[in-house]
Parts: structure tokens; C-alpha cells; sequence
């Protein structure tokens, strides 16, 4: 995963725990649940990328193997 979508992602998530914690203290339901949804947005989309890098480093093995390399 890119230092940036990492970054991006993490942002997202602390975003969202910030929303959900001020939508506790002024009991404001709405904002809480916009929180929660973007903490599991940015959890999502981190998982994504991280799944993706793996795949591709899979991929690069196998390369790899059929050409000799490892």
C-alpha cells in the first residue's frame, strides 16, 4: 500500500472516531453514526489496499519462479 492511500485511510478512521466522540458528548445520534460509518469506510478501504499488495506480491513470486529468479 502507498504511504499515501495509508495516510488517507488512517484519516478517515481518526475523522470518524472524532465525529462519533462529539456526537456522544452533544447526544447527537446522526453524528455518531456518521462517525461509525467512517471509521468502517476508512477500515475498508485500508483492508482493500492490503489485500490488493498482497496479490500483487503473490503475483510478483510466481513471476518470479517461472523465470528462475528465486
Amino acid at each position: 500500500m502507498g504511504v499515501f492511500d495509508k495516510a488517507k485511510d488512517k484519516a478517515e478512521q481518526a475523522a470518524g472516531q472524532g465525529k462519533e466522540r462529539v456526537g456522544e458528548a452533544t447526544d447527537n445520534e446522526e453524528l455518531e453514526n456518521a462517525g461509525r460509518r467512517d471509521q468502517v469506510s476508512g477500515e475498508a478501504k485500508e483492508a482493500g489496499h492490503d489485500l490488493r499488495d498482497k496479490a500483487a506480491g503473490v503475483a510478483d513470486d510466481v513471476r518470479d519462479k517461472f523465470r528462475g529468479d528465486k
